[in-house]
Formats: structure tokens, C-alpha cells, sequence
């Protein structure tokens, strides 16, 4: 743990000092509400309100979400991932960029849980790449070492995406990530690919933003490094961005 915050403080002193300078590029913040009802560990059935927020600066890239779950039992829970990422071509003042490489990044990431049930902090720490793909918004990929609060620490590959498409008029967007985590001592190896399709309604309603309504489907091998608890979850989202 103290090992896990030193390299926190000292990532937040690399972006104290090398931000002086920064300039926002691009920012989003969107509300969604999902509803499924194949959950595994704890209630099959949950309502999730989800807050996010992504954004891109000169000097790196940042997402922050904030989950807030509803389970027919009533104990609500609030979960939340703060991904910082600080290009390393930034820091440099260097071009890194090589092949299908755009930037390679120091990441970050702090996860989150409060509820009656549980609580934990965990800290990861690693190196990312934003990638180039065709017909993708963005592909970014990072390796991480995992500071775990509750388990044996472990590593973790995570990858996300966002690929736009188009249907005649109809605007569609397919995007989600991919985290597997290495096994240990007290828990599995884990894989979970989680991924969103959905219809951009606001365009034929006038919105001056996306209106997304489409479905989440998560599936996910060995939750939580729980073996054998393995989910196949889909879930009707809808999702409004501002």
C-alpha cells in the first residue's frame, strides 16, 4: 500500500510540473442508465446509473466514471475508476509516434468501491499506448501493476475502444474495453470484455448531442477472481450525452 502511494504522489508531481502549460483538446460528459438481470455475486437484478467524464489535453488524457448500483435488495453501492494518462512525447518534447504507435503514455488508474458491504482502494500503475486503428474514434491499450487492497496484488491488461459506424442515416457507435487480470495466490486469472452498441436517437430527435439506446452486454470469466463465477449479462442502456 505505502509502496502504491509513493508512486502516486509521485506521478501527481510529474503532472503538477510538466501541466503548467496545459490546453483542454477535447472533453465529454455523459449520464447513462442500464438495467440487467444476469448479474453474478449478489442480486441477479440491478439498476446502474453511471456518470462519465473524458477528456484530452496536450499533455495526456484522462476518464473518470462513477457507478451507482441499485440491486432489488435495496444496498446500494458506488464505484468509481480515475484513469490519468501523461504522454510520454509531452514530457519529452518529442514526437514518439512510430508505425501504428500515436503516443506512449505513464498510466494511472485508482479504483473505488463504497457500500455497507464492502469498501476498498486500489492503485494501478503502468505504461499505455494510443494506437492507430482504421474506422476507430480511439484503441488505447495499457499494462498496469496492480496495488490491490483487499487480495494479492497482480497485473492487469487493459484495452478500449471506440469504432463509429453508420447504417444509411442512422448513426451507430460499438465501443467497450477489455480487462484481464492476472491469477495469484487467493484469487484466478480474470477476463472481462464488456462492450456497448447503440443508436444515436438524438440525431432524429433534433438533439444537439448524442442520445444513445442500445445494449451493454458483459462477459466476464472468473469475476472479481471468484473461480468459476462467470457472467453473461445483458443489459438495456440508455445513454445522453452532454
Amino acid at each position: 500500500m505505502k509502496k502504491a502511494v509513493s508512486v502516486t504522489l509521485v506521478l501527481t508531481g510529474l503532472f503538477v510540473s510538466t501541466t503548467v502549460s496545459a490546453k483542454q483538446l477535447w472533453s465529454d460528459f455523459s449520464i447513462s442508465y442500464l438495467n440487467g438481470n444476469d448479474y453474478e455475486l449478489g442480486d441477479n437484478s440491478r439498476e446502474v446509473i453511471t456518470f462519465e467524464h473524458a477528456s484530452v489535453h496536450n499533455w495526456g488524457d484522462n476518464f473518470l466514471f462513477i457507478d451507482r448500483t441499485k440491486p432489488d435488495s435495496g444496498d446500494q453501492d458506488t464505484y468509481f475508476e480515475l484513469h490519468p494518462r501523461l504522454s510520454l512525447s509531452y514530457v519529452t518534447g518529442s514526437d514518439l509516434s512510430f508505425g501504428p504507435i500515436k503516443d506512449i503514455y505513464l498510466a494511472g488508474q485508482w479504483e473505488s468501491k463504497s457500500s455497507t458491504k464492502s469498501t476498498f482502494d486500489n492503485y494501478l500503475t503502468g505504461i499505455g499506448l494510443a494506437l492507430k486503428v482504421p474506422g476507430f474514434r480511439f484503441f488505447k491499450a495499457n499494462l498496469y501493476h496492480v496495488n490491490n487492497e483487499k487480495k494479492d496484488d497482480d497485473t492487469q491488461m487493459t484495452i478500449a475502444w471506440a469504432a463509429p459506424f453508420k447504417l444509411g442515416d442512422a448513426e451507430f457507435l460499438y465501443d467497450g474495453f477489455v480487462d484481464w487480470a492476472s491469477a495469484e495466490s487467493d484469487h484466478a486469472s480474470e477476463l472481462n470484455f464488456t462492450s456497448q452498441l447503440k443508436w444515436n436517437v438524438g440525431k432524429v430527435m433534433g438533439t444537439s448531442s448524442p442520445l444513445y439506446v442500445g445494449i451493454e452486454y458483459a462477459y466476464w470469466n472468473n469475476k472479481f477472481g471468484v473461480k468459476g463465477v462467470d457472467e453473461r449479462n445483458p443489459s438495456l442502456l440508455i445513454k445522453w450525452h452532454f
